[in-house]
């Protein structure tokens, strides 16, 4: 059986966010947390990437073991600071590069799924509801046909048992609905 697509999305999505957070909790588990000071990003780098990447607006580039503010007038940091291979933000065993990469096939996949859903519940839905209208159309012309069957059947033995009752005189005359009285 075929999971609905809120049902996959739903669980692509679970997937993804516990790979992310399993991820992030092995890192953290085996590193002490560090306090946060009102410290520049460049007073860390003689230190390690853990203490500098603690602070969410510094960059850290392993070529030069170097520790700077994460240039947000662009998106991407420039070569000329750092390769995107070298630099990591956010996570010390994570480079830039993989990053980005991981959130964009992230996007891509969240982005194909809405519209897989929004194909589904637009144009295969509507189909179906077209096979479901002409279906109930159907029942319903065949439901009236029984109906007059069973009350043009009710009416021949209506007139079958009317015809034996007048045979054996058990039927009044209909067209004279006062008999009854005048027999008195």
């Amino acid at each position: 059986m075929v999971p609905p697509p809120r049902r996959l999305l739903a669980l692509l999505l679970a997937a993804a966010a516990h790979w992310i957070c399993s991820a992030a909790l092995e890192v953290h588990s085996t590193v002490t947390p560090v306090p946060i000071l009102q410290h520049s990003c460049s007073y860390y780098s003689s230190k390690s990437c853990e203490q500098c990447l603690a602070n969410v607006s510094c960059l850290w580039c392993y070529t030069n073991k170097t520790c700077m503010d994460y240039p947000v007038r662009s998106i991407f940091p420039s070569s000329t600071l750092c390769s995107l291979s070298d630099a990591r933000w956010g996570f010390c065993w994570m480079n830039f590069e993989a990053f980005v990469i991981t959130i964009s096939v992230l996007a891509g996949l969240l982005l194909l799924s809405v519209g897989i859903c929004c194909c589904y519940c637009c144009c295969c839905r509507k189909h179906s509801r077209r096979g479901l209208d002409a279906e109930e159309e159907r029942f319903i012309t065949e439901r009236e046909d029984r109906r007059v069957q069973a009350l043009k059947r009710k009416n021949e033995r209506k007139a079958k048992h009317d015809e034996i009752r007048k045979k054996y005189g058990l039927l009044q005359d209909l067209e004279h609905p006062y008999s009854k009285f005048e027999n008195e």
